[in-house]
């Protein structure tokens, strides 16, 4: 009897509900299978860019909308989504039958972020702890990965990128917002940018100085996960001078 109550116990425990199964993450490549970066990697210094009046007065989520084709029913992965401005905004967009998975690296954001999005009633959200090398995200989920002025601060680049690609859907895109400054002033040289996806086996779809700002939207569309560039083949781009 003893026995058979352990039993149903541990099957309890371990049965996972259809939705819990969507968010199990795939299995990573480790952070020490993949070169560092050759360039400068900025501090994390604050869970937001700048003012979000500002943001909104230049219009910068409409040109990043508009430029990566979001739409309702997609599911979108914010990638170091900070204090969540792309978050509550996004979420309208997608409405109810899409999705997004805002994740980042930092508890401290999560947990103000997850705070927000109780407060604005956002049911469509999905709040997930990632790490540098990898974002956690479950496999074949995401139609759009966004990594908004935040690139320059990944401690781990090539690995991020390459753990990213299983969780994307096919023909998938993911954009990158950064500023036209090297990676020590927070920004990434577009040349450098594309030469670390490159790396990977990301290709450039295309590149947009978005108005409003000293800034920029690079699109890519990555590899599939059978052509990805393998860790022990991927050599670090360095920094132009």
């Amino acid at each position: 009897m003893i026995r058979a109550a352990l039993t149903a116990v541990l099957a309890t425990a371990f049965t996972v509900s259809g939705a819990a199964q969507e968010f199990l993450a795939q299995s990573a490549a480790p952070a020490s299978s993949f070169p560092k970066p050759d360039r400068p990697v900025a501090h994390i210094v604050s869970p937001i860019w700048k003012d979000e009046k500002a943001r909104d007065d230049a219009g910068e989520p409409g040109q990043l909308v508009r430029l990566l084709g979001i739409k309702p029913g997609m599911t979108v992965a914010d990638l170091g989504a900070g204090s969540g401005y792309y978050v509550v905004r996004l979420s309208p967009i997608v409405g109810s039958n899409g999705r997004i998975i805002a994740e980042d690296v930092v508890p401290e954001y999560l947990q103000g972020l997850r705070e927000r999005v109780g407060d604005l009633g956002l049911q469509n959200v999905t709040v997930i702890l990632g790490e540098p090398h990898d974002p956690k995200l479950p496999t074949g989920s995401v139609d759009v990965a966004i990594l908004v002025h935040m690139y320059h601060e990944v401690t781990q680049p090539y690995g991020l990128l390459y753990n990213l690609i299983p969780a994307l859907k096919p023909n998938a895109r993911v954009g990158i917002v950064d500023a036209f400054a090297p990676t020590s002033k927070h920004g990434t040289p577009p040349s450098l940018l594309r030469c670390e996806l490159a790396a990977v086996g990301y290709r450039e779809v295309s590149f947009d100085r978005l108005k409003g700002s000293d800034t920029y939207l690079a699109i890519f569309a990555p590899p599939s996960v059978a052509s990805r560039t393998r860790p022990e083949a991927i050599v670090a781009c360095r920094a132009p001078s």
